[in-house]
């Protein structure tokens, strides 16, 4: 048996153009590999690290989707079947609407892979695949084998190994779409077992994909002082509340982490409680910020861009916010309701969804819904220009003079994202895979 996992992604970031910054390893498809059964033949492509080829004889294909990659995966998913694969889709956009991707697909995994993997093999080994297949809620994460990292292209990659700590987040963000796909909750794996796999990653980084590593303090603690004299320097996800413990952020930094992403999302304290997210406390951003960069750990935080809150001037004020407190680096999205979040509910009980288009469901490129207290046409305008003016020389350079915690990672990763400012709208209207497939692709398959 031969299968091929397949991780998409977007065209801007597709190999070889995307920016090398940001190739980061692929966790999942590792791990999916590590649960097959020895014998059936893996291969891995994840496509910001090598292109996508439709090579029959693959059996099995399985491609994880997630919401603005759906319509491509879809596609994907037409070529491989038309060449005689069977086709399992995974994922987030897969475990909120199944029904949708078994339109397009042989099976699709709802939730968490790891309950089911094995028994999904076996029943495609005896011609009996079914349909769906549920993960159970809340998985355990004991015992977990060790990715299978040697699948990837790691040379075409900035850091070459990625795993996990914990999964989930103890908090629910109106706009989030993770609990609406693995449920609600916050687990833990065995320190011991992370630690058994940063020993295997024999790597000098890794990153943590962890939504927030630090949602458990008390395994947090546990997990920085075991993996301390491993000697590993690694970046990862984590709520701003982490900055609050400043006992917490010096024992991370022993652990070796060199950056952290925050989920700022927005200055305004009513548009973090419309979100459910008051945990963030808007007076305490700064002090947040400069606590990191005393004890040596560089900044990349998110904003969210269209709230009900704001108006024209809030795009003015992040940058002024950015440069002014030495964020690292920034990622800037546009609010988007995707579908099993909160979000979409409410927003769709207001008919305020204008655009059900998935893949324009990236946050980057259009609005999707109708903003409160401007249109979506400033709303878009304002946004690309708070990017690219976040990117141009002056503000990378007065950004981490304040900061001067990590030049070594801070400047490739402004350039990272100077580049896919500059260059992100310039496939628009392309279809890659018909040019992937050649001329045995369907041409009605418009990306």
């Amino acid at each position: 048996m031969k299968l091929l996992l397949i991780a998409p992604t977007v065209e801007p970031e597709r190999y070889p153009k995307g920016g090398y910054a940001f190739r980061v390893a692929n966790y999942n498809l590792p791990l999916i590999a590590a649960l097959t059964p020895p014998e059936v033949e893996v291969r891995i492509i994840d496509e910001c690290a090598e292109p996508i080829t439709y090579d029959p004889g693959y059996d099995l294909v399985g491609i994880s989707v997630n919401t603005p990659l759906a319509p491509y995966a879809f596609q994907l998913a037409a070529a491989f079947r038309k060449r005689g694969s069977q086709v399992v889709m995974g994922g987030i956009h897969a475990s909120v609407l199944p029904q949708e991707c078994l339109a397009h697909a042989d099976a699709v995994v709802v939730g968490e892979a790891e309950p089911v993997w094995e028994s999904l093999i076996r029943d495609f080994q005896r011609g009996c695949l079914h349909r769906l297949y549920r993960g159970a809620p809340q998985t355990t994460l004991d015992r977990l084998p060790v990715p299978r990292w040697d699948l990837l292209r790691s040379r075409r990659y900035i850091i070459k190994r990625s795993l996990v700590a914990t999964r989930g987040c103890p908090y629910c963000c109106e706009f989030c779409p993770i609990f609406g796909a693995v449920g609600h909750g916050f687990r833990t794996r065995p320190v011991e077992d992370v630690v058994r796999d940063l020993t295997a990653a024999e790597a000098g980084r890794v990153v943590f994909w962890d939504d927030n590593i630090i949602g458990d303090r008390s395994y947090a603690r546990r997990l920085f002082a075991a993996i301390a004299p491993l000697n590993v320097r690694w970046v990862s996800q984590a709520t701003f509340n982490f900055t609050d413990d400043a006992e917490l952020v010096k024992c991370a930094y022993n652990a070796g982490c060199r950056g952290i992403f925050l989920g700022i999302e927005s200055l305004s304290a009513a548009s973090l409680r419309g979100a459910n997210k008051s945990f963030n406390k808007v007076e305490l951003f700064r002090t947040g910020i400069q606590r990191l960069h005393d004890h040596g750990i560089g900044v990349s935080a998110g904003f969210v861009f269209g709230f009900d809150e704001d108006d024209r001037s809030v795009f003015e004020r992040t940058l002024e916010f950015a440069e002014s407190a030495g964020i690292d680096a920034c990622n800037f999205k546009i609010l988007t309701p995707y579908p099993g979040t909160p979000l979409y509910e409410r927003l769709d009980r207001e008919h305020r969804i204008i655009d059900k288009d998935w893949s324009h469901y990236r946050g980057k490129t259009h609005v999707v819904f109708r903003p409160r207290c401007m249109s979506p046409d400033d709303l878009l305008e304002g946004f690309k220009w708070v990017r690219h003016s976040c990117y141009s020389w002056r503000s990378i350079f007065r950004r981490l003079f304040v900061s001067r915690t990590s030049l070594a990672a801070g400047i490739p990763m402004n350039l990272g994202y100077r580049y896919i400012t500059r260059t992100e709208d310039a496939s628009q209207g392309r279809n890659p895979v018909a040019e992937a497939a050649g001329d045995e692709c369907d041409q009605e398959m418009v990306f």
